[in-house]
């Protein structure tokens, strides 16, 4: 007997949907009720079912959500970001209060795990990691939290990182990161060896920040697809953000893409308002998978997001000029499918034998959810209801307060 049977949803095409749970996996989806009874059946009245959200790229170290707001403070440079960014976090509170409060929001709109990149360096030490492992065990039963060890100061001109990069990585950290390795370290040579050379030793994945323009981007990706084929780490690298694939010829992407998709490494981009950005669909047309993230939510960088990927869903489509049901469930599996996979996030999504998470709507579909960038929601996680704004709760529904205290 199962637990539990949701009946009438609808799935991502509009189509009706059964969905039942035992022991908080999936035992049947589809549009036929189950074959075995449930103890208890909860009618939806038409709600749509999504996968739950995975953010691909966050940094919780850095988020004033929890804190009093901080106005925007303008630069002109990236050494000028990142003293005002010390600056203000020294007077925030601990990164523990942050990181919690922007994970119980980003819980509260359907995600289900995350990338989160950790500032790492020679002096910041181990600090913001600790924080971090701290709150990751805390949310663990909730979300998955996977963490990356990001020297934001840059690897080669800041002595002594490589070798925090290293002792990250022995504390618990999956992923080790890298940052503009012509423009910020000045020697792309040196930063992707010992990038790569941590990622081989300690078997983890990559996931480089590459903000650079045009055809010093490109020569990069290049770079990164040699290594990742040489080693055998197909699948397991990741390149955040590639502005300068937004800079370049359609013929320059394609040949590019090319190269990214034989070397199995995916490329992240949220659609940022002021750059020039990958373009999705020929990178995916390319066999590129595309993922997508929140990346900094009101912090030093800059002021938006609240942690919704949803939101993130239809700001990607937007930046993009999705327009077609087909390209608005693009922009859903970059915010669901694609950053699981990147993750390599196990027994995800809406099939028989997985995890019984997903998130419901009032929409007709899922394009249309995208589109309207749906507030109100419904979660489900583990097969039972979890918060839910009042006009989307369901009479038979017990909503229960799971989140750790």
């Amino acid at each position: 007997m199962n637990d539990r049977e949701f009946i009438n949803a609808i799935d991502a095409d509009g189509l009706p949907l059964n969905i039942a749970v035992n022991s908080g996996r999936i035992t049947h989806i589809g549009a036929q009720r189950a074959n075995q009874p449930a103890r208890e059946t909860i009618d939806l009245e038409g709600l749509l079912a999504l996968p739950g959200f995975v953010d691909g790229h966050i940094h919780l170290d850095k988020s004033f959500v929890g804190d009093r707001w901080r106005p925007h403070q303008p630069v002109a440079s990236l050494r000028e970001r990142l003293a005002v960014e010390k600056r203000e976090l020294a007077s925030a509170p601990p990164i523990v209060e942050r990181a919690d409060a922007l994970i119980r929001q980003a819980a509260s709109f359907g995600t289900m795990a995350m990338r989160c990149h950790v500032d790492v360096d020679a002096t910041t030490g181990l600090t913001h990691l600790q924080a971090l492992l701290q709150v990751r065990e805390k949310w663990q039963d909730l979300i998955d939290i996977e963490l990356v060890a990001f020297p934001q100061a840059g690897v080669v001109t800041c002595p002594g990182t490589a070798q925090v990069m290293e002792a990250a990585v022995r504390e618990g950290v999956q992923v080790v990161g890298g940052i503009d390795p012509t423009t910020l370290d000045g020697d792309a040579e040196a930063q992707l060896d010992i990038v790569f050379g941590i990622a081989e030793r300690h078997g983890v994945k990559v996931d480089i920040h590459l903000h650079e323009p045009g055809d010093i981007c490109i020569a990069q990706l290049q770079r990164i697809a040699a290594r990742t084929e040489a080693l055998g780490m197909q699948g397991l690298v990741a390149v955040s953000h590639a502005y300068g694939l937004g800079d370049v010829a359609d013929s320059v992407v394609d040949r590019t893409a090319q190269v990214l998709a034989k070397a199995g490494v995916s490329i992240m981009t949220n659609a940022p308002g002021e750059h020039a950005f990958p373009p999705v669909l020929r990178l995916r047309a390319g066999g590129v998978r595309v993922f997508t993230g929140n990346d900094n939510i009101q912090d030093a960088w800059w002021p938006y997001g609240n942690g919704d990927m949803l939101q993130r869903a239809m700001l990607v489509s937007y930046r993009s000029g999705f327009n077609t049901d087909e390209e608005l469930r693009v922009a859903l599996d970059m915010a669901t499918v694609a950053s699981a996979g990147v993750m390599g996030k196990q027994g995800y999504g809406l099939q028989v034998g997985n995890e019984a998470s997903f998130v419901l709507f009032r929409a007709a579909n899922a394009a249309a959810a995208v589109a309207a960038a749906l507030h109100e929601r419904v979660i489900v996680r583990h097969g039972a209801f979890w918060g839910g704004p009042p006009r989307l709760q369901l009479q038979a529904a017990q909503f229960n307060e799971a989140a750790p205290r």
